[in-house]
């Protein structure tokens, strides 16, 4: 039979399919998102299995591991005790307080690693919203103020780069001018770009007690139907000064960080979020999903839409998977 070509003898082995393979995977792409918390001892999240909420000291002894699997950069969530929250949040801005600690103590251990912290309110407002909430309302240039005092707390405690994730506008610019009058023009901006007010995470604001108290947060998280609005956004985050752009979720906007990979010659990152993470690991564990498999493959999709950098909460297991 003539055919024009024959696709199938690049698949024909191990050797050939590895030699014409389009997208490598691999574990320096990993970015580990970890919860911690104050308490005593380390909790196993029930609506997350097998992720945990980590005590300081479990924090460092995870970092470590996670080191170890040649995973080079963690993302910070801190659990605030009710009673440091208020409706300033005021808590974020304390020197002392839990992210500043955390990072503090994993430089001191780990110099190498990659500390990333998310620059928001909704762990310290008692209103659960990213921004100080006024009158049933989310207050932009206010809370953009608050940020960049946050950023600051972040990065004299030794941030390696902040992740400001509340989607108000103009608040790169604001981070990028209050971190350069500081001195810590070294200190890289990760802006969550293209946040979408999304159902899929459910599970993160139940291991942070952080859902909105009141009213919801489509005011300022983008509209699920909105692709295009991405690359304006991305262009406004890229001519504030941000380092890296990120799309969040990952698996269901595949063509959202394609788009944005187009847009931009800056490094883009996705972050499979805990509903993504939920899903694969509560089909796996009934048994109707090979989880290496899925895991890698989700994995192996998002880098080929344009991530550069992929946060997961698998990044230990797909590390060492990657390794083998």
């Amino acid at each position: 039979m003539e055919l024009p070509g024959r696709p199938r003898r690049n698949r024909k082995s191990a050797a050939i399919r590895g030699l014409t393979r389009q997208t490598r995977l691999s574990v320096e792409q990993l970015i580990y998102p970890l919860f911690v918390h104050e308490d005593a001892g380390d909790h196993a999240l029930e609506s997350m299995p097998g992720v945990t909420r980590w005590s300081p000291e479990g924090l460092l002894r995870e970092a470590e591991r996670a080191r170890k699997l040649g995973i080079g950069a963690v993302v910070l969530f801190p659990k605030v005790p009710e009673a440091r929250k208020s409706p300033d949040g005021a808590e974020a801005l304390n020197p002392d307080g839990l992210v500043p600690r955390c990072v503090r103590a994993l430089k001191q251990a780990l110099p190498e690693l990659c500390v990333i912290t998310d620059v928001a309110l909704d762990p310290y407002n008692s209103d659960g919203h990213d921004g100080l909430w006024r009158d049933g309302r989310v207050l932009n240039d206010d809370t953009v103020a608050v940020l960049c005092e946050q950023a600051l707390v972040h990065a004299r405690a030794g941030a390696d780069i902040v992740a400001p994730s509340d989607m108000m506008d103009g608040r790169v610019g604001e981070i990028r001018a209050a971190l350069e009058s500081a001195d810590f023009d070294d200190v890289g901006i990760l802006s969550y770009t293209a946040k979408y007010a999304s159902a899929f995470y459910g599970p993160f604001r139940g291991a942070l007690d952080s859902a909105p108290r009141a009213g919801d947060k489509k005011t300022y998280q983008m509209d699920p139907a909105n692709g295009r609005e991405a690359l304006r956004e991305a262009a406004l985050d890229e001519a504030e000064g941000a380092d890296m752009l990120m799309v969040k979720p990952a698996g269901p906007y595949l063509d959202v960080i394609a788009a944005v990979r187009a847009a931009t010659t800056l490094p883009v990152a996705a972050y499979q979020v805990s509903g993504e993470y939920l899903m694969l690991k509560a089909a796996s564990q009934s048994g109707w999903l090979d989880e290496r498999a899925v895991v890698l493959e989700s994995l192996t999709a998002i880098a080929r839409a344009g991530a550069d950098m992929i946060l997961t909460y698998y990044a230990p297991q797909a590390a060492r998977w990657l390794g083998e």
